[in-house]
């Protein structure tokens, strides 16, 4: 038995154990920020935080220069379903023009599934727009999970992901996946800085997002070792 432990785990390789830590990880903090956002009233934490972007005793006044606000709206359009959809559709454009139809088929399924994942977790959990601050922007969605937060980390961690393969050193793999991860962080981040996010709503989304990304690439891993994906790895 312990031999047979030993030979499966030396076949497996550090991403594919990575990616499914980052799947463990993100379901379980799912599982328990879907408790927060179900509960009667707001965490202490979703208050202290949301209320950390606001001048003390003024809800209606966030912090940071006049600039900010215009930085951070740029910044969660990054995230906006519009701005994702036109670049998805360039790179699943992009990749049919190379002759890469699984690869393309992969981005579809990634971005599109995520976005049927975030829609059926608003749905399931229903939980309303924080009404603790103003909102500088408008939504008129349900707020759990984040959308913004989670399609961000789907789309683009799954196109950094591809991107990353045909780079030549460890090194621009890095910064290119690292970017991927500082897009997402930020655009999460201006969800909260907007006060159209609890930061549980926001969490839940990253979680969701990795998850779900993660799996994709899983699924599309184990496609191309059994040849249905046809492309190279």
């Amino acid at each position: 038995m312990k031999s047979t432990a030993n030979a499966l785990l030396n076949r497996l390789e550090f991403p594919v154990l990575l990616a499914g830590l980052v799947i463990a990880a993100g379901l379980w903090g799912l599982v328990e920020l879907m408790e927060v956002a179900r509960a009667t009233s707001p965490h202490a934490f979703d208050t202290e935080i949301l209320l950390a972007f606001r001048h003390a005793g003024q809800p209606d006044s966030p912090i940071g220069p006049p600039w900010l606000q215009g930085a951070m709206r740029d910044i969660t359009a990054l995230g906006s379903t519009a701005v994702l959809v036109l670049i998805t559709t360039a790179a699943i454009v992009y990749f049919l023009l190379i002759r890469r139809p699984g690869t393309a088929l992969f981005v579809f399924v990634s971005v599109a599934g995520g976005q049927v994942v975030s829609s059926l977790l608003k749905h399931e959990v229903d939980r309303p727009r924080p009404d603790l601050v103003s909102h500088l922007v408008n939504e008129t969605s349900l707020s759990f999970p984040s959308g913004h937060a989670m399609l961000s980390a789907v789309t683009y961690l799954t196109l950094g992901s591809l991107a990353a393969r045909f780079l030549p050193n460890r090194r621009t793999k890095i910064f290119v996946l690292g970017f991927a991860v500082l897009t997402t962080v930020l655009v999460g981040t201006s969800r909260v800085y907007l006060g159209v996010h609890w930061p549980s709503d926001v969490l839940a989304g990253w979680c969701a997002g990795f998850a779900w990304a993660m799996l994709c690439w899983l699924a599309a891993r184990l496609l191309q070792r059994r040849k249905v994906v046809a492309d190279s790895e």
